[in-house]
């Protein structure tokens, strides 16, 4: 007797990122879209590391929350210099600021992704970090820069897939997509745990 697949749950994803909507159509699976109502403020002293962890889980909780049903997928990315969080710029001001302290630096980009699932109770977490250099920015090159991309919807203020590459000595990562926001490695194993079938 011939069997039919097992019907998939659906897939929704706790962001309103399209860099990681447009990362997680590589898959090939349906999936819906869903804006997690999350307070993205720091604890006080909260590490970067631990920031990123934790706001993946609550977005991911979150969303759940609204489709008990679905395996959710949330995420977030903090950019840590020397253990201080830099977040989106949103504005040009801050992106010169945060791009003139990171000349010359070594930033970790701290990216969580977490799967949950309400109906089956099942909940994970990972985090990947990507090690990124950069090298000494003069102003001007900060200047065009930004004028060129305007990333104020990025972490650290640069865009590794796009100009801001050049930017950049080096970048250290065992999950290739994480630096855009959206570890696709770690995000494929969690969705298999969760009891996806991944073309």
């Amino acid at each position: 007797m011939h069997q039919s697949p097992p019907q998939q749950r659906p897939l929704v994803l706790g962001s309103t990122s399209r860099y990681r909507r447009e990362l997680l159509e590589r898959l090939n699976l349906p999936f819906e879209v869903a804006a997690p109502d999350v307070n993205e403020t720091p604890l006080p002293s909260e590490t970067p590391r631990d920031l990123a962890l934790r706001l993946a889980l609550a977005k991911a909780r979150a969303v759940a929350q609204q489709h008990p049903g679905a395996v959710v997928i949330g995420s977030d990315q903090v950019a840590d210099l020397a253990g201080e969080p830099l977040g989106k710029p949103g504005q040009h001001e801050r992106a010169v600021q945060q791009l003139r302290q990171m000349s010359s630096q070594t930033v970790v980009f701290q990216t969580a992704v977490a799967v949950v699932c309400a109906a089956t109770g099942f909940e994970q977490v990972e985090l990947a970090s990507v090690e990124v250099r950069f090298r000494a920015l003069s102003d001007e090159e900060i200047e065009r820069y930004l004028r060129a991309e305007q990333p104020y919807d990025c972490a650290g203020s640069a865009k590794s897939e796009g100009l801001g590459i050049a930017l950049l000595d080096a970048i250290h990562s065992d999950d290739p997509t994480a630096l855009i926001g959206l570890p696709l490695i770690r995000t494929c194993r969690m969705l298999r745990a969760a009891g996806l079938v991944l073309p």
